[in-house]
This record gives structure tokens, sequence and C-alpha cells, in this order.
């Protein structure tokens, strides 16, 4: 265990066990983002301060070196804990980092901060302390802004955020504003993440990204009057994400290319009228691999957002019988049927995708475009020779 973890658990466990910091002074703090794809929606965090203490609680704690840590995690058992320490750990990390810190001082009353001390403690009781994380609706935000609602008698109104963000209409929207440096992660989100993430959202729900919460709290509200007392800029930071990906390795260059060498193929395989077996058992083998990646997000994680995904039309297991069928010579008749099948699929998932209300990445479109070309060259070729 590393020394991070000790303190903050020691911390946790302080707090959970004494109620150390009755508090007299409450500010929602939030971190601009920074380079690691988990960060790239920022952080927030409640700082606590009192007589006997300074703390920083955070809903966003987790350990990447746990056993098993990324299948639990695409299974959907995201288990985070809630922890309090100093905040000058906070602010001192986050400061070295050189992320923009911005803290808004809430607005409360004597009445109000005893409750909010009550649920706190709450959360920190051995069987709260650790909560099923969701990414877009019960997250480091969300979490300490519904402690303030308990508080605060579930009267907190968040404003419609301005700028491009505010155009922005579902959580995937909001996802890709913040992922656009990052085209591999958003399209491998669009991937794995079907319709239930493309619904229009409304203002509350928008704050999942504490970035777009920091905009909001300057001008939210709380039973008619400001939320907030005042916004301190801790530290004015600057852009820590990385920069743009070049574009010849974004997704959509890849995908091109791969529709490239597609149609190259094609036009060879049905002059000579024989199949390239290699290039369609990559593909195929490739699209069979994603597919199985579906079939465990769809039917066994529990992600709520993983089902329905409609790219399953396309992204199947099934993909697989290509590269295992392709080079066997009395199969023909199976990858043949496969084809057929798998030809007939992407048609109608072409004809149906804008009723689905799933939202696709760009590069599919090259990716499944090229996946029809080679379903109907086979069929053509097969057809030709037999």
């Amino acid at each position: 265990m590393t020394r991070q973890r000790i303190f903050i658990i020691f911390y946790a466990l302080l707090w959970a066990t004494t109620a150390i910091c009755q508090p007299t002074r409450v500010s929602f703090v939030n971190f601009y983002p920074g380079p690691d794809i988990y960060e790239l929606e920022g952080h927030s965090v409640l700082r606590v301060q009192g007589p006997d203490g300074d703390l920083a609680i955070s809903y966003g704690t987790f350990d990447f070196n746990a056993p098993n840590f990324v299948y639990r995690y695409v299974k959907g058992e995201t288990d985070y804990w809630v922890t309090a320490a100093p905040w000058y750990y906070f602010e001192q990390a986050y400061t070295q980092q050189g992320r923009r810190i911005v803290e808004h001082e809430i607005d409360m009353d004597s009445a109000q901060l005893v409750r909010l001390n009550q649920v706190l403690a709450e959360n920190f009781l051995p069987q709260n302390r650790v909560y099923r994380y969701n990414y877009v609706k019960d997250n480091c935000s969300l979490r300490p802004l519904r402690a303030l609602q308990q508080a605060m008698g579930d009267s907190i109104m968040l404003p419609h955020p301005a700028g491009k963000v505010g155009a922005a209409k579902t959580f995937r929207q909001v996802m890709r504003y913040y992922h656009r440096n990052y085209p591999w992660y958003q399209f491998g989100i669009d991937l794995a993440l079907g319709s239930g993430i493309d619904y229009p959202i409304d203002d509350w729900e928008r704050a999942f990204a504490p970035v777009v919460l920091d905009i909001q709290l300057d001008s939210a509200t709380c039973e008619g009057k400001k939320l907030t007392r005042g916004t301190r800029i801790i530290n004015e930071g600057h852009d820590a994400t990385l920069g743009p990906t070049p574009w010849f390795l974004t997704p959509m260059a890849v995908a091109l290319l791969v529709l490239a060498l597609g149609i190259v193929f094609t036009l060879r395989d049905m002059h000579r009228r024989r199949v390239t077996r290699w290039f369609d058992a990559v593909l195929f083998g490739i699209f069979g691999l994603a597919g199985c990646l579906l079939t465990f997000l769809i039917f066994v994680s529990t992600h709520e957002a993983t089902s329905p995904n409609w790219l399953f039309l396309w992204l199947n297991p099934l993909c697989l019988i290509v590269p295992i069928f392709i080079w066997l010579k009395n199969c023909k008749i199976v990858v043949f049927s496969y084809q057929i099948a798998n030809f007939t699929m992407i048609i109608a998932l072409a004809i149906a995708w804008p009723w689905t209300g799933q939202s696709a990445n760009a590069a599919f479109v090259p990716l499944i475009l090229c996946d029809a070309l080679r379903a109907a060259n086979y069929i053509y070729v097969y057809k030709t020779n037999k």
C-alpha cells in the first residue's frame, strides 16, 4: 500500500470516527482538466474549514492497482471511495500539475452547516464509504453537489452554461467537447457506449463534468438567492491537457486508410476473381474481437449506458467466422452465407440508424463501408466462380 493511500485512508477513518471538523466555512472547489483520460472533465471536492481543521472531501478516489481493477471497471463494478485529506495536500498536488483551481464559497447558515456535517459523517460510515461510481450520473462532482442539496433543502438551481458546452445537448456531446484532443479515447467511448448517453440532458445532468459545474456555480441559486458568496481563483494554471492529435494519427485517418486498402484489394479481387484472404482475415478478425468486447459490455457489464448498442449489428462475434473459415476450401459456403447475412445487417443498420437515437463516431463510416465492400466482394467472387 502506497504512502498516499495510507494517508488518505487515515484521514477518512479519522473523520468517520470523530467528526473532527464541524464546518464554519464550506467551499466547492473545481480542478480543471489534466492530461490523463480520467481527468479530462476535471475534478471536484468540498473544502470544509472549521476550528479543528481544513479538509478536502473527495468522492473521486480509486485504486488503479487493486486486483482485477480493469476487468471490474469494464464489468461495471466501479467502486470509488469518499476520502478526506488536509486541504493543502490537494492544493499542492494540483498546483504542481499546473491545473487551474477555482473555489466557490457556499452561502450556508449555521443550521445548514450542521446538517452538512451530519451528511458527510454519514457518507464516511463504513457501509457508505465505498460507492458504485457512475461516470455521468453519480461521480466526483454530483456526489458533493447532492451532499449540499441534502443540507440545503433540495433547492439548488443550476443555470444553463453559456458557450459551446451549453450547446451540447447530450452526455456524449459534452464528452466530445472535452475529449476533442483525445480522439482515440472518444472513439472507444463511441464504440462501447450505446444510445443511453444520447438523450437530451438538463442543466443538472450537465454538472457531471466538473468544468461545466464550475461555470454554473457562479450563477447558481438556492431558495431564490445566490448559492455562492464569492469565487476565488486559487491557481490560474494553464491548459494541462495534451495538444491536438496529428490528423494522420486520428481514428478517421486510420479508417480512411483501411477503406482505401479495401477498395484497392476489392478491385484487384474482382479482376482476378479471387479473394485476398489475408486482408479479410485481419479485417474481420479485428471486427470480431471488437464484437466480443461489445458482447461483454451489452450482456455482462452492469454499465447502464452500454445497452442498447446498435453497433452490435455491425460488430459481433460472428465476424470471427471469416478469419477462421476463410482458409478452409470446404467451408466457402459458410463464409458466403455469413457475408450475405453481414451485408444485409449493414444495410439494415444504415436504414434504421436515424431512428436508433444513437450517435456514431465519424470514423465508423469508412470502416462500415469497407466491411460492406468486402462482404459484397466475397459474394461476387463466390458466385462468379461457382
